[in-house]
């Protein structure tokens, strides 16, 4: 009689396996510079644990759970926004909440307006790019069901030590030249005094 010890090992091994993917892993770098992989967060003597930081201008995947990754590295989320604009907070909060990790571009200059035109064709706002595909607009019930399609959990899986990236400008701003250093104009030399001619004569006045 065939034995299920094997399936059931199978099993287990791929409940193992399902629950270390949704654990966080931890980059740790070692004393002599050896880059290793955890999902502790304790690191041997003298080692240290790389520290949480998003990169600039995109949305920080490289420390999430393994599967909240997958979906972020896979379909990344960048959110267009401006001051003073309601639907944009309310876009900024749904995210938040369901703790999609985004990018966000703000719209405040003409040249941010002909750059967000050139990319959705437009340029209304709230604006988000999900992959390839564009939300304009903002309907948290359209939002939320391109979110599902795309495999992001319903609720935050981000680690409490997670930091969002700060928002950038969709334009990068120019910083101003340097004003030229003013040259110095240096006075004329005054001219030497002219010696009195002699008097051989002895003549006094």
């Amino acid at each position: 009689m065939p034995t299920r010890t094997p399936h059931i090992a199978v099993l287990l091994l791929c409940a193992l396996g399902a629950g270390a993917q949704a654990q966080q892993v931890f980059r740790i770098v070692g004393p002599d510079g050896r880059v290793t992989f955890s999902d502790r967060p304790d690191a041997p003597a003298q080692a240290r644990v790389a520290p949480l930081s998003p990169r600039a201008g995109a949305p920080a995947t490289a420390h999430l759970p393994y599967e909240l990754k997958q979906v972020a590295d896979r379909y990344p989320v960048t959110l267009y926004s401006t001051s003073d604009c309601e639907p944009c907070a309310s876009a900024r909060a749904l995210l938040n909440a369901r703790g999609v990790p985004f990018a966000e571009k703000t719209v405040t200059t003409p040249e941010d307006s002909a750059a967000l035109k050139r990319i959705s064709g437009d340029t209304s706002l709230p604006f988000a790019t999900l992959g390839a595909q564009q939300l304009k607009g903002f309907s948290s019930a359209e939002w939320n069901q391109y979110l599902d399609a795309a495999g992001y959990p319903k609720q935050s899986q981000l680690p409490a030590n997670y930091q969002a990236s700060a928002p950038t400008p969709l334009v990068a701003r120019r910083s101003a030249p340097a004003p030229a250093p003013a040259q110095r104009t240096e006075a004329p030399a005054a001219p030497a005094p002219v010696p009195a001619p002699a008097n051989p004569a002895g003549i006094r006045f």
